[in-house]
């Protein structure tokens, strides 16, 4: 996949493409649903396939402080849309003064002088251009004025529920991590790098890793206890906790995670983690005690049920 983070300096493509254009957060099913659009268009009209999105999220630009928290990272990100075999995704700089374009300016500039689209398949319910006021039909006209192509998408459906990243997200923040990963089509991930704690699970048996995200727009599902899968690949089982530590009387939000059948340091390494399953809500207790009788009992639970990758 060939990568181009397009601005002011950046010469015009010498290409002809078929693209769709979209902020792609997650790379989740119906993302790919629509991609393997574009690629059975590109391979039939001879032209390269394109993704085209941007490097931060409209509404951090338009309405600051309101931006929603996100699945990825725009690294994840184009991680992931190398894995659908694209063959060329466009990062574009998002600012007032792409915003502030027509969706025709949009089409004629950047699209078609800059990145040589020729064919461009809209997402079912994807607007675009200025305030966003213009629609697929509009495209359309446009479209045919510069030789453009414009496409609708099929609607992706998974158990008769859209597939959007907003519904994803509504998931993950209700800790339904089981129904969002069926629409993402893999667990949703979390990476952090391991910072010293509290080190109350230690004296209890129960050791952890306590991460600390390096994006602080990354989303992280509801407080609970979770099923998780640690680390690269196939990783190790463990058990994770979102929450305050409300036993030891805790105030500000931690991600902790015991990782089954290891010993080993983890401090300041990256650690990913895979939300597998909700396994209950964070509870106080009565006392240490009280506390490590219930992690023996998730720990079990969750050793009987889950087995890594088992989350589908």
């Amino acid at each position: 996949m060939k990568t181009v983070f397009l601005n002011e300096l950046t010469a015009p493509l010498k290409t002809s493409a078929v693209a769709t254009i979209g902020f792609f957060d997650g790379v989740h099913t119906g993302h790919r649903h629509l991609i393997s659009q574009v690629q059975a268009a590109a391979r039939a009209a001879g032209f390269q396939s394109m993704v085209i999105t941007f490097d931060r999220h409209p509404r951090e630009v338009l309405s600051a402080g309101n931006s929603p928290f996100l699945l990825t990272t725009l690294d994840e990100k184009l991680r992931l849309l190398a894995s659908t075999g694209i063959d060329v995704v466009t990062v574009l700089p998002f600012s007032h003064e792409l915003a502030a374009l027509s969706a025709r300016d949009f089409m004629r500039q950047v699209l078609s002088d800059r990145l040589g689209v020729r064919k461009l398949v809209i997402g079912y319910d994807n607007r675009f251009g200025h305030n966003r006021t213009e629609g697929f039909d509009d495209y359309v006209i446009y479209g045919r004025k510069m030789d453009m192509e414009v496409i609708r998408a099929e609607e992706m459906r998974v158990s008769g529920t859209p597939v959007s990243s907003s519904v994803i997200r509504s998931l993950l923040a209700d800790g339904a991590v089981d129904k969002s990963a069926r629409l993402l089509g893999r667990p949703y991930e979390l990476s952090g790098q391991v910072v010293h704690g509290f080190e109350e699970g230690r004296k209890i048996g129960f050791p952890t890793a306590n991460l600390q995200l390096q994006e602080p727009l990354l989303l992280v599902p509801k407080s609970g206890v979770y099923a998780v899968e640690v680390g690269e690949g196939q990783g190790q089982l463990g058990m994770l906790n979102i929450g305050t530590r409300p036993t030891f009387e805790g105030h500000e939000q931690t991600i902790e995670v015991h990782v089954f059948n290891f010993s080993g340091d983890l401090y300041d390494r990256m650690l990913r983690v895979r939300f597998l399953r909700r396994i209950r809500d964070e509870r106080p207790f009565s006392s240490p005690e009280a506390l490590r009788q219930q992690l023996e009992h998730d720990r079990e639970q969750i050793i009987n049920s889950l087995s890594p990758s088992s989350f589908l």
